[in-house]
C-alpha cells in the first residue's frame, strides 16, 4: 500500500474515531433526558424514570473486564466493529419500544439501554488507544484524543437540549417524539461500520502479561489508595451524571421552566464541562492532580449546598424555548438552583482524571488491570442517580442532592488523605 493511501486512510479512520468518541456521548447522554418521558408516558416514579440511564450503566459492570479480554483476542479494529453493531442493535431495540405495546414498551426501552451499554464500555476500550496510535503517539496522538474529547462535551451539551426541543411542551412527552434522535444515531453507526469496515488502519500494539489478569488484579487491589480511587471512579461517574439528570426532572416539572428550557439549561452543564477539561488541560502541568481534586471539591460541596437552600430567587440564562410563533432563542428566569447545578460541571470536568491519576501512582505492571476495575465501576453512573431518584421519590428533588453532596464529600476525602499510597513495599516490576 502507498504511503499517500495509507495517510488518506489514516485521515479516514481519524475521523470515524473522532465520531465515535461523540456518539458516546451522545448515546449515552441520551438515557437521562429519556427519563422525563417514560415518567410523562408510563406515570412511573424519577427511580424508574432514571432506569434507562441505570441500564447503560450497569452494562459496563457486565463488560468491563471482557471488553479487555476481547480487545486481547480480536484487536482494536475489530472489536471496534463489534461495538459499532451492538450500539445500531441497542438503539434499534429503544426505537422497538416506540411501536410496542403500552404494556411491554418500558421493559423493551430498558432492554435497548442495556444492550446499547454493552457498545458504550467497548467503544471506551477502544476509542483512545485507537486515536493515540492514528496520530502517531506522543504530543500528536494526545492532541487527538483532546479534539475526541471535545466532540464528546459537545455531544453532551446537544444531546439534552435537542431532546428538549423534541418533546417540546406537550402535555405528555412520548418515545415517538424522540424518534428523531434514535434515526441519527442509528445512521451514524451503520455510516461509521462500513467506512471502517473498508479502511485499513494500523492497530496498536497488545502486549501480552505472562501473569493471569486474576492475579493482575488481585495484585491491584492489595493498594489501599487504588482501592479508595476505584470507589472514587463509582462515586464520581454517579455524581456527574447524577447532578444534570435529576435537574432534567426537577425542571422538567416546573410549569414555570418547561421540558425545553429544561433540556438547554442541563445542555450547558455539559458545556461547561469542556470548559472546565480545556482548563485543566491547559494547567495540568503547571497544578497537581490533587489539589485540582480538592479545590473543585470543595466548590463543588459549596455549590450543591446553596442549590438545596429553599428560595424563590431566580436567575437568567441563556436558552432555547418554546413560543406560539415557534422556538427562539434568548434569556429566560430559572430558579437560581438550576445555576448552581449547572456550574458544578466546571467541577466534575476535571475529576475523572484527578482520581486516576492518583490511584494508579506506583501501581507498576498492574496498571492495566487497575484499568480495567475503573470501568467496571463506571457503573455507578448508573445506580447512584437511581439512588438519588428514589430520595426524590420519597423527599423531593432538593433533598435528593445529599447524595451528590455526600459523593462530593467522599471524593474530597480522597483528594486529602485516601489518595496516599501507604502500600510502597509491595513490588510492582
Amino acid at each position: 500500500m502507498s504511503k499517500q493511501k495509507q495517510q488518506n486512510g489514516n485521515l479516514v479512520a481519524i475521523i470515524m474515531m473522532i465520531i465515535l468518541f461523540g456518539m458516546i456521548s451522545f448515546v449515552t447522554n441520551l438515557a437521562a433526558p429519556m427519563g422525563v418521558v417514560l415518567k410523562e408516558q408510563f406515570g412511573v416514579t424519577s427511580f424508574q424514570g432514571l432506569m434507562g440511564n441505570m441500564a447503560n450503566f450497569i452494562a459496563y459492570a457486565v463488560m468491563g473486564i471482557p471488553s479487555g479480554i476481547l480487545l486481547q483476542k480480536v484487536g482494536y479494529k475489530k472489536t471496534a466493529l463489534i461495538a459499532i453493531a451492538i450500539g445500531f442493535v441497542g438503539v434499534f431495540i429503544q426505537f422497538l419500544s416506540g411501536h410496542a405495546s403500552e404494556s411491554s414498551a418500558f421493559v423493551v426501552y430498558l432492554l435497548g439501554a442495556f444492550v446499547a451499554g454493552f457498545s458504550m464500555c467497548l467503544l471506551n476500550t477502544v476509542v483512545n488507544p485507537m486515536l493515540n496510535t492514528l496520530g502517531g503517539g506522543g504530543n500528536k496522538g494526545n492532541q487527538l484524543i483532546q479534539v475526541g474529547g471535545s466532540f464528546n462535551s459537545i455531544m453532551a451539551t446537544f444531546t439534552p437540549a435537542f431532546v428538549g426541543i423534541l418533546i417540546g411542551e406537550a402535555a405528555k412527552a412520548k418515545i415517538t417524539d424522540v424518534f428523531p434522535v434514535m434515526y441519527i444515531a442509528m445512521g451514524v453507526f451503520a455510516l461509521v461500520f462500513f467506512v471502517l469496515w473498508a479502511v485499513s488502519i494500523p492497530e496498536p500494539d497488545l502486549e501480552k502479561s505472562s501473569e493471569p489478569l486474576g492475579m493482575l488484579m488481585s495484585g491491584a487491589l492489595k493498594f489501599r489508595h487504588f482501592i479508595f480511587g476505584a470507589l472514587g471512579i463509582f462515586v464520581y461517574v454517579g455524581v456527574e451524571v447524577g447532578t444534570p439528570g435529576i435537574l432534567n426532572l426537577w425542571l422538567s416539572g416546573n410549569p414555570e421552566v418547561g421540558k425545553t428550557i429544561a433540556g438547554t439549561v442541563v445542555g450547558t452543564y455539559w458545556f461547561l464541562m469542556l470548559v472546565g477539561r480545556l482548563t485543566g488541560a491547559a494547567i495540568g502541568a503547571k497544578v497537581s492532580a490533587k489539589m485540582m481534586l480538592t479545590v473543585t471539591t470543595i466548590v463543588g460541596l459549596v455549590l450543591v449546598t446553596l442549590a438545596m437552600l429553599p428560595t424563590t430567587a431566580q436567575v437568567s440564562l441563556p436558552v432555547f424555548q418554546s413560543t406560539d410563533a415557534g422556538l427562539s432563542f434568548g434569556l429566560a428566569n430559572v430558579p437560581v438552583y438550576a445555576m448552581y447545578l449547572v456550574l458544578i460541571g466546571l467541577c466534575t470536568s476535571i475529576m475523572w482524571g484527578s482520581i486516576f491519576n492518583l490511584a494508579v501512582q506506583g501501581l507498576g505492571k498492574y496498571l492495566k488491570a487497575a484499568s480495567g476495575i475503573f470501568m467496571v465501576l463506571v457503573c455507578g453512573g448508573g445506580i447512584l442517580p437511581a439512588i438519588q431518584g428514589f430520595v426524590a421519590d420519597q423527599a423531593g428533588y432538593r433533598i435528593s442532592y445529599v447524595v451528590i453532596f455526600l459523593g462530593l464529600a467522599y471524593l474530597l476525602f480522597y483528594a486529602t488523605i485516601g489518595s496516599k499510597n501507604v502500600n510502597k513495599n509491595i513490588k510492582v516490576d
